[in-house]
């Protein structure tokens, strides 16, 4: 199979894998009180905008690649910040303090599956870091 296109599909599919990842955890937050909040309801927003970013990075992968991975590491940045409330709550209120409806229990959390999508969004990120970096390098070793 041609290297390229070897590339491609490890992109899409580590996008496609962060888009599903993300739907699942995102659809039982929207709609409650989660949504409403001050802190909380800003990084929903990000996650959702982030979900959308992911099914265009998956369509945009076999056409654009450079832009679909860069499309990628932004979608990661977004939704990265959910997953991170959910697994450090303290840090978050150490950052962003004022009233919080309940109190902390703990600093860390061992959330199986906000750790699993830290995880995807890494793996996909990487595999969108490693796609910029050798068409970089295609580009600029064609035009030596």
């Amino acid at each position: 199979m041609n290297k390229d296109l070897t590339q491609k599909l490890a992109q899409a599919a580590a996008c496609l894998l962060s888009a599903i990842m993300v739907w699942n955890y995102g659809t039982g937050l929207e709609g409650t009180e989660f949504s409403g909040g001050r802190i909380t309801g800003p990084l929903l927003d990000l996650y959702d905008i982030g979900s959308v970013l992911f099914v265009l990075a998956v369509l945009l992968t076999f056409f654009l690649r450079r832009i679909a991975a860069a499309i990628t590491i932004l979608a990661s940045l977004l939704c990265l910040p959910l997953y991170l409330y959910f697994t450090a709550p303290g840090l978050f209120r150490r950052i962003f303090r004022g009233p919080w409806a309940e109190p902390l229990q703990t600093n860390f959390v061992w959330n199986i599956w906000a750790i699993m999508g830290i995880f995807i969004l890494t793996i996909a990120a990487s595999v969108a870091f490693r796609s910029l970096l050798v068409s970089g390098e295609r580009k600029s070793q064609n035009s030596a």
